[in-house]
């Protein structure tokens, strides 16, 4: 097995994938994205976009075509070892029993209180954490309700699973983003916090919202299993295609 770690160049050559033997999901799958680059994936529920992402993260195995990590190919490296390498914040974030601290240092076992604190900073999580009972030692349970019986919002959640997602430090980060209505001013924060979560970093967008894509470097537009467009949003915009229906809000992603 080949050890990493990974620098982030990630690349799909002509992948097919089904959950099941003869119903294919996802068909002739080709990208590439390189450290610096974020990816949008947008499209109705069922096109592909979160199949695409659990490939990424080798929970399944694709059955046809090559996909690739530095060049590598994704069979010759061990499972933890290409997760130790992945950054996920996922819609619905899973806080465990225990401190605030312990939530955020989930994403690195090893790291010191103020790395932890170092990554709620760049999150934008460290002022509300502050201004709970206990700041870090806050206790929260896993249906998100603190010690003193107060609950954490979604918004609050997001920031935690940034913040997680920072003190792992990770080179591939895989955002699904959330579909909830969060207040204007968190959902500021998020964003703010979100953009300094990607600097540098090879980022793969699950998007639900059009308005999220438009700086992304690169956007694939998938139905069915297929990607049927791509491009940036001026390019897509032009071609007057499924994106710009999308776009001009004619569908609605979901």
């Amino acid at each position: 097995m080949q050890l990493i770690p990974l620098r982030g160049d990630v690349q799909f050559e002509h992948v097919n994938f089904g959950y099941e033997p003869g119903h294919p999901i996802l068909k002739d799958i080709s990208l590439y994205a390189k450290p610096g680059q974020k990816i949008a994936f947008v499209g109705s529920t069922g096109a592909g976009k979160t199949t695409i992402t659990n490939l990424i993260n080798r929970f399944y195995d694709i059955d046809g075509g090559r996909l690739t990590y530095d060049g590598i190919d994704v069979g010759r490296i061990k499972k933890d070892d290409l997760r130790h390498s992945l950054g996920i914040v996922l819609q619905d974030t899973h806080l465990f029993t225990g401190t605030i601290e312990d939530n955020i240092r989930y994403g690195r076992l090893d790291a010191s209180g103020e790395e932890v604190r170092a990554a709620a900073r760049l999150a934008n999580a460290d002022s509300f954490i502050r201004r709970l009972p206990k700041g870090y030692d806050t206790m929260v349970n896993d249906t998100m309700v603190t010690a003193d019986g107060g609950n954490l919002s979604q918004g609050q959640r997001q920031l935690l699973a940034i913040a997680r997602a920072a003190v792992a430090d990770p080179p591939v980060l895989i955002l699904d983003e959330a579909t909830s209505s969060i207040d204007t001013r968190t959902e500021r924060l998020i964003e703010k916090g979100m953009d300094r979560l990607m600097e540098g970093r090879t980022v793969f967008v699950i998007a639900h919202r059009l308005s999220t894509v438009r700086n992304s470097d690169a956007i694939m537009v998938l139905e069915q299993g297929r990607i049927i467009e791509r491009g940036n949003h001026q390019e897509l915009i032009a071609q007057r295609g499924e994106y710009y229906q999308l776009y001009t809000g004619m569908f609605e992603l979901s």
